[in-house]
């Protein structure tokens, strides 16, 4: 076969700010492949990418190689990478075989070899269920989702949780596991579309946070027992000062404070001590061996038969790639952003 063309999105240089398409990443076409004949080291195989997940943490990846963080950054000159769904074209691992979909870490290309082979998941084919489900309410967000939820809230029915972010793929599920245990929830999001879709699927409380301050709001209809953070900033701090006795925090995110310098510096954590909260910082890879095989067996059918709700916002294309991960990091996504590669 002869060699074709493999597209990749590849990191250019380290962005002040937002991102910028064509400049901090650009699609490039330089590449070939022979899908025949490209080498496989033995334990190795060969992924046609189908749908890639875009996350507000990958701007967190494209910083100077020696800035620490809790995840190893994007090195220039190289395409990114994230959660995504692919078909296996050729396999050396005894565990996979051609024209299985696997779901796990691919790179922004329309072809790659993944590094560690053993950390991708066959997917179960689930009646009326997508593959790009599984990049975002069945995938890594809806995971977090649900990995925080069971591990920090300490939910009971009856308490009040507050949901930034409501709309977006981690926060949609919060928002319905919240409701599914008994808990008044509150949620915020940035536009009235969204607002609706957080009444949808069961908000009691939702509000636009650019028009309405988050604070009078949780004054009114708190104290906050659970507060799930997507965004830091002045939401966290509204959140902390409205929470109830023995309240549980739990930070998912830093939205808000991804493309700035300087971070924001929280007024009331007095009351952490006066109202004896807890606060937990969530990463998914910490509790992904506690509660994985759980999620899988759950989460999947219950978003095939409507029980619990998702919303996508499809980018088609991996050379808009850039462009789907700067509407995810300026809020304009209308839901979870994935961008579509190819459809088989």
């Amino acid at each position: 076969m002869a060699p074709i063309t493999n597209g990749r999105l590849l990191f250019k240089e380290i962005p002040v700010g937002y991102p910028i398409p064509g400049k901090t990443t650009t699609y490039d076409t330089s590449q070939t492949i022979d899908l025949e004949t490209e080498p496989l080291n033995e334990g190795s195989v060969l992924v046609k990418t189908l749908v890639l997940s875009v996350d507000p943490y990958l701007r967190g990846k494209m910083r100077a190689p020696e800035k620490e963080s809790y995840t190893p950054p994007f090195f220039v000159d190289e395409p990114l990478y994230n959660f995504g769904v692919g078909k296996i074209i050729r396999s050396s691992h005894p565990s996979f075989k051609p024209g299985q979909h696997v779901y796990g870490v691919l790179d922004f290309a329309e072809y790659s070899i993944p590094k560690d082979s053993t950390k991708l998941k066959v997917l179960d084919e689930v009646a009326n269920l997508p593959y790009s489900v599984y990049v975002g309410a069945a995938g890594m967000p809806g995971q977090t989702a649900y990995y925080g939820w069971k591990e920090f809230a300490r939910a009971k029915k009856g308490e009040v949780a507050f949901v930034s972010t409501g709309a977006g793929p981690v926060g949609s599920l919060v928002i319905q596991l919240a409701k599914q245990d008994g808990l008044k929830v509150i949620a915020s999001a940035g536009s009235d579309d969204k607002v609706e879709f957080c009444k949808d699927i069961g908000a009691d409380v939702a509000f636009n946070y650019k028009t309405t301050d988050t604070g009078e709001v949780l004054k009114r209809e708190g104290p906050v027992d659970v507060y799930w953070d997507n965004v830091g900033g002045p939401t966290l701090e509204a959140a902390i000062e409205n929470s109830a006795l023995h309240g549980r925090i739990i930070v998912c995110g830093y939205a808000s404070q991804y493309n700035n310098e300087e971070p924001y510096g929280i007024k009331t954590m007095r009351t952490v001590l006066s109202n004896r909260l807890s606060i937990n910082g969530m990463l998914v890879f910490d509790l992904q061996d506690k509660y994985q095989d759980e999620f899988f067996k759950e989460i999947p059918g219950k978003l095939a038969s409507g029980e619990i709700k998702y919303t996508e916002d499809v980018t088609r294309g991996l050379e808009k790639g850039g462009e789907a991960i700067v509407d995810v990091l300026k809020g304009v996504n209308r839901a979870k952003k994935i961008v579509v590669v190819a459809d088989e």
